[in-house]
């Protein structure tokens, strides 16, 4: 079984973006939110309502692994995928294949930005938007 990210309570979010910056820093060292696997976003400004893009931990036929024509995205248990850097071309056919445009690029010479699960978003939101919950292997 493995734990998966959940955005469950987002009328709670005041767009803080804690979560981003969180996991920017600590799984990217940086201090950019456009190396973060969690995108907190509004349709309305500052007054609509906010809600979260992340990985929703696909199982069975996940839509960017089959895109990988390198094989750097393996099934991770409990959902969503783990990437092998090593194996990646950067050739972005991840991105494009994702169903909820969760997979991020910097550049052309950067790896995706992928969410990985680990948790750290949930453990730093101020308003408990987000959990991680138990998800049993595919």
């Amino acid at each position: 079984m493995g734990k998966v990210l959940k955005s469950v309570d987002m009328n709670k979010c005041i767009g803080c973006f804690t979560c981003q910056r969180v996991c920017a820093a600590i799984n990217h060292k940086s201090f950019t939110d456009d190396k973060s696997a969690i995108k907190i976003r509004t349709l309305g400004g500052i007054s609509g309502k906010f809600f979260a893009t992340h990985c929703l931990a696909c199982t069975g036929d996940i839509a960017c692994m089959n895109a990988c024509p390198s094989g750097a995205l393996t099934a991770r248990p409990g959902g969503g995928v783990i990437l092998n850097e090593k194996k990646c071309i950067h050739c972005k056919k991840c991105a494009e294949s994702c169903i909820v445009k969760a997979i991020y690029f910097t550049d052309d010479n950067s790896p995706p930005i992928i969410c990985k699960h680990c948790g750290v978003c949930v453990k730093y939101c101020p308003h408990n938007c987000l959990i991680m919950e138990d998800k049993e292997d595919a």
